[in-house]
């Protein structure tokens, strides 16, 4: 039999053959018909919330029964402590208390919650040049023993060795034991080795162009290669006394990069003052930390070299990253434009607000829902 062309087929009774094949399909039930349809999935109770009308993605307080955000929008997270005028931690305050203002301007705090427990990130950065020689070892018991109380089974953290140059000791991980063990292997390193000089009857010999302490290299490193990509609540702390010898990058490099990745940065000042004295050196650190760490929401905290200071100093470390309050607003001005914002959050009882100072506004990570 000849074949018919195509277009015949929708002659006589050719026609009510395919509207009967078009009905069986339709009315089909499976895979088939319009369950293909792409259009059709905007009706699918099932879809993800980006796929429902606008309507319904308009943020109103959206907060869920955790605390988290029910929808993805650009929003800016703060993790902030409290504190009353004597250094006091304020628990139990609500998000009435609380009014934040970007570059002056009120903003509507979008979410709240009264005691974070999103996972913690956390880097170790230790200073391991010369000038920490008689303090290293006590850095390492106390500074093992803080990641064995903060650290919980959702929580990492890395070690980062700097003096002449900055090293990861110790990847991401949650394993406490490895973190201690990285840190044990830090050694003292002031880009000098003794040993014999040929013709010369021996004495220092350089192994390093710059001997120094690359400091604020380190914490870019910190911040821009392991915290930049990483969610939740971000922080590091800095055990050195605070000198910069060597560094490419500038103190305001550190900061932008520690801002930049919404990283708390701790500093404990250990330094060991007799060190100094031999060396008829001023010890002049803790300015340019004290600016690190009121750009990024931590703080100073000077221990020298007693080994009482440091632990106390590491549970006051525990007890506020254990307390921080975390609200998040969706900011009025829209422009990701990479240009810095100034923060301000302010509490009708006139507490203290220990936060970071601003942020850059690119475009940000969907929050942990």
């Amino acid at each position: 039999m000849r074949k018919l062309p195509a277009f015949q087929w929708f002659s006589g009774t050719g026609i009510a053959v395919w509207v009967l094949l078009i009905l069986v399909m339709v009315m089909a039930p499976g895979p088939s018909g319009l369950a293909q349809n792409p259009a059709s999935k905007a009706a699918d109770p099932q879809a993800p919330a980006t796929q429902k009308p606008a309507d319904s993605q308009k943020p109103d307080d959206d907060q869920g029964p955790a605390g988290t955000v029910k929808v993805n929008v650009n929003v800016v997270g703060l993790f902030f402590n409290v504190k009353d005028k004597h250094g006091a931690l304020i628990p139990n305050l609500t998000k009435d208390d609380f009014q934040v203002l970007e570059d002056g301007t009120p903003q509507t705090i979008k979410y709240f919650a009264a005691e974070s427990n999103l996972p913690l990130t956390l880097g170790m950065l230790i200073d391991s040049s010369g000038s920490q020689r008689n303090v290293l070892d006590m850095e390492k018991q106390v500074g093992g023993a803080f990641l064995r109380q903060i650290l919980t089974d959702k929580d990492e953290a890395y070690v980062i060795d700097f003096n002449v140059d900055a090293e990861l000791v110790q990847d991401f991980t949650r394993d406490v034991h490895r973190l201690q063990a990285a840190m044990n292997k830090v050694k003292i390193n002031t880009g000098y080795v003794t040993g014999p000089l040929p013709g010369a009857g021996g004495g220092p010999v350089p192994t390093a162009n710059s001997p120094g302490t690359v400091l604020y290299d380190a914490v870019y490193l910190s911040a821009h290669d392991m915290l930049a990509k990483e969610v939740g609540r971000k922080a590091m702390i800095l055990l050195t006394d605070g000198e910069d010898e060597g560094s490419r990058l500038k103190i305001k490099d550190a900061i932008e990069a520690a801002q930049k990745a919404d990283a708390i940065v701790y500093v404990l000042l250990c330094a060991d003052r007799g060190f100094y004295g031999s060396f008829q050196v001023g010890y002049s650190g803790e300015g340019e930390m004290r600016k690190l760490t009121e750009a990024t929401g931590g703080r100073v905290i000077n221990v020298g070299n007693k080994f009482d200071k440091l632990r106390e100093a590491f549970d006051q470390i525990a007890a506020e990253l254990r307390s921080q309050y975390n609200l998040g607003y969706t900011p009025l001005n829209t422009k990701l434009d990479g240009g810095y914002r100034k923060l301000e959050i302010k509490c009708k009882q006139n507490y203290k607000i220990q936060s970071r100072a601003g942020y850059y506004a690119t475009a940000r990570e969907p929050l942990p829902q």
